[in-house]
């Protein structure tokens, strides 16, 4: 019973997450219908004669709509109030610091004690009376300042300034700027105290700077930003949207006509009335239908590629996910696009979906799913053929550009290259559908930029999506092949023959991945840990053994075999300890599969003839290798080890060792679980063969040299 739940909870599982994933798509679509032409402006009418199927408005074009609301705001008055209050609170304060200051100034500057004309006044307190008057005159007519958004303002400009809740129309040059009102109140102070005094007029200047008057000016004409945005919005609504209406029953267009700038306008006004008022006109009801419809055959076909195509990825419950996910969020930028122009959907990086599919799984699957994306997300587009024409070369161009990213200049690399493509496919599409330079749009180059730009969110994307969904980069395999790395040191230090082993391991695993077309970084990675249980106890090993001294001749066949194979499980537990992904604890636990410890094995069963031995204590637990990787790797660690015993390093012996290795774990069945051909398995032979005579080539035996008897009698020592 358990096992027939087992069986159908995998299907169950799958088609939950597609049926949410599908529901959730139809939800994020707009609930409007789709109009059913295609066109361009400046190329014929290709459909049968269009009549009007209703009345509708002829609506203005964007750049008609900018010189009409420009047109508009010509005679748009921003709003100032007037703070008489400023004025009063001016004045007292400049009485309180002119007097706290009065014993410092007379001390300064003598003359202010002298009185004229049989004044009982000081110059002092006539000064003070006198810039009350003059600031009384400036702020009576009144500083202001004006927001960034109108400092171009001419003084001949009206504003409306408001007093006393009554709103008045004035000039700008009838107020005082800050600069204006410091001069104003500078020259007039200094002309009457000249007038006044008999003193110095570098006395009277230093006098004037030493009061600080531009303490005392503040703007008492103050910008209303709400209620002049709100005077701008009922000027900017006051503007028709539309420039005419089209009558049911007229004809719009004939087939084979030109589709001219205004007939075009027409075209695109039916478009957007259709589209938004179908569903008033239709049942919303079947509107969902065939969007419903549409979306569940797209992601039936995903399923079913993945199912007979992709069966690793169907059969991992994350890597569903995580694809679903993939392409939902995608048409979900989409969707926010298609909400508002403050988004432009060329904006949005799809060419992140082929390349994070590409590097976590492979290009057909990338591909197959960016099609599938682009073709749903084209439904938001304005104008769909254009989507979808400069997408799928812009992700395919994305996956050639980075197809192993190894290093981060090949993301800079791919989003140049992302941008070259949208823009030299846009400019193409632009000269044949316009016939004019001009008419190029050249805002969408810098979307494209942008576009690319945000290509870089792949750098954290990769990292945060193979903590969530367990995946493995290229990036990540790269740090993990690093010798530096903390277990590879220790490794290096303990168990240096075992080292050496794994990298002559990992060069030959790897290039015979290059030539069958695997992953050579998972396996070079996979190859550097493959034997990290030897840590354990590495004398136990041959390649660690110094000398004739070997643990093994005081102990049993049996408990020697044991002691051999429990490295496969001392190098799981580290593994985990470590915290190395999954798929390098893959290299540990295949890379003997299920072979027998054929040494101790054979010396037992030649010691003991009578018994009937237990093979289990000569046998690795496995499991046998369930990827071309890892079938790779137990291929190249037989051989690579096998290769030191050799006693004659000749092409025949070389040739013999790998034919007989490989196919003698071809008969003891430990491929059949691994996607390998018998023509891969031939290749990787070739491989191992060519690789190993290459590092044990005979060398040339260099001659010594003869020196002739004069040299001898010159150098007798020697």
């Amino acid at each position: 019973m358990f096992d027939k739940i087992k069986k159908y909870s995998i299907p169950i599982n799958r088609a939950l997450l597609f049926i949410f994933a599908i529901a959730l798509v139809i939800y994020i679509f707009p609930r409007q219908g789709k109009f059913r032409y295609e066109y361009t402006r400046g190329k014929p009418w290709r459909h049968t004669t269009l009549i009007a199927p209703f009345d509708f408005p002829i609506y203005k074009t964007p750049a008609e709509l900018k010189t009409d609301r420009d047109n508009a705001l010509i005679n748009f008055r921003p709003y100032f109030t007037l703070n008489q209050e400023v004025l009063e609170a001016t004045k007292q304060k400049f009485a309180q610091i002119y007097k706290e200051e009065k014993p410092l100034l007379i001390a300064k500057y003598p003359f202010l004690q002298i009185s004229r004309n049989g004044s009982q006044q000081t110059l002092y307190t006539k000064v003070a009376k006198e810039a009350e008057l003059i600031l009384t005159n400036i702020y009576n007519r009144g500083i202001i300042t004006l927001p960034d958004e109108h400092e171009s303002l001419a003084s001949t400009s009206v504003i409306m300034v408001v007093k006393d809740n009554f709103a008045e129309p004035f000039e700008y040059g009838d107020f005082l700027s800050y600069q204006t009102a410091y001069t104003q109140l500078v020259s007039s102070l200094l002309k009457y105290i000249d007038g006044q005094s008999n003193t110095d007029i570098r006395q009277i200047d230093n006098f004037i700077n030493d009061l600080k008057l531009n303490r005392f000016l503040d703007p008492n004409v103050i910008y209303e930003s709400e209620r002049s945005e709100q005077e701008r919005q009922n000027i900017i609504r006051n503007i028709s949207l539309t420039s005419g209406i089209v009558l049911a029953g007229q004809r719009i267009i004939d087939t084979g006509e030109i589709i001219s700038e205004e007939t075009g306008k027409i075209l695109d006004s039916l478009k957007i009335e259709y589209e938004t008022s179908l569903g008033k006109r239709a049942s919303h009801y079947f509107i969902l239908l065939g969007q419903g419809t549409i979306v569940t055959l797209f992601f039936v076909i995903i399923f079913f590629f993945m199912y007979f195509f992709r069966k690793d990825v169907y059969n991992n419950l994350r890597s569903v996910m995580f694809t679903l996910i993939m392409v939902a969020s995608m048409l979900l930028l989409a969707r926010v696009a298609h909400l508002g122009s403050f988004f432009p959907i060329y904006i949005i990086p799809f060419a992140i979906l082929p390349i994070i599919v590409r590097l976590f799984f492979d290009s057909r699957l990338a591909f197959f799913l960016h099609v599938a994306t682009i073709l749903m997300a084209a439904f938001f587009a304005h104008n769909s053929f254009e989507f979808v024409i400069m997408q799928i070369p812009v992700g395919l161009t994305a996956m050639f550009s980075l197809f192993r990213m190894v290093r981060r200049s090949q993301l800079f690399r791919a989003a140049l290259f992302v941008m070259l493509t949208y823009s030299l496919f846009y400019t193409g599409l632009a000269l044949w559908q316009e016939g004019d330079l001009s008419a190029i749009d050249h805002t969408r180059y810098y979307q494209f930029i942008i576009n690319g730009l945000m290509l870089m969110l792949i750098y954290p994307l990769i990292f945060i999506f193979e903590k969530l969904f367990g995946f493995l980069s290229d990036v990540t395999l790269v740090e993990l092949a690093d010798t530096n790395h903390p277990v590879l040191r220790r490794l290096a230090e303990k168990a240096p023959g075992t080292f050496q082993h794994s990298i002559q391991v990992g060069n030959l695993a790897q290039e015979a991945v290059y030539k069958i077309g695997g992953n050579p970084l998972l396996v070079r990675a996979g190859a550097m840990y493959h034997d990290i249980g030897k840590l354990g106890s590495p004398m136990y090993f041959t390649e660690n053994q110094a000398g004739t001294l070997n643990p093994h001749d005081k102990l049993p066949y049996d408990e020697s075999a044991q002691i051999v194979i429990h490295h496969i499980e001392n190098g799981v537990k580290m593994a985990h300890k470590e915290k190395l992904p999954r798929q390098i604890v893959d290299f540990i636990v295949t890379h003997q599969g299920t072979m027998k410890t054929k040494y101790f094995y054979n010396s037992y069963m030649n010691q003991n003839p009578q018994e009937v031995a237990d093979v289990s204590l000569f046998t690795y637990p496995g499991p046998t290798p369930f990827t071309k990787e890892t079938a790779v790797l137990m291929m190249a660690d037989s051989v690579e080890a096998a290769s030191r015993s050799l006693k004659n390093y000749t092409d025949d012996e070389i040739d013999r060792l790998v034919e007989n290795i490989i196919n003698d774990q071809i008969s003891e069945n430990q491929f059949i679980n691994a996607p390998i051909t018998f023509k891969e398995i031939s290749e990787v032979k070739e491989v191992f063969k060519s690789k190993l005579k290459n590092i044990y080539h005979a060398r040339i035996e260099y001659p010594e040299l003869k020196r002739s008897k004069k040299e001898k009698s010159i150098n007798p020592k020697n």
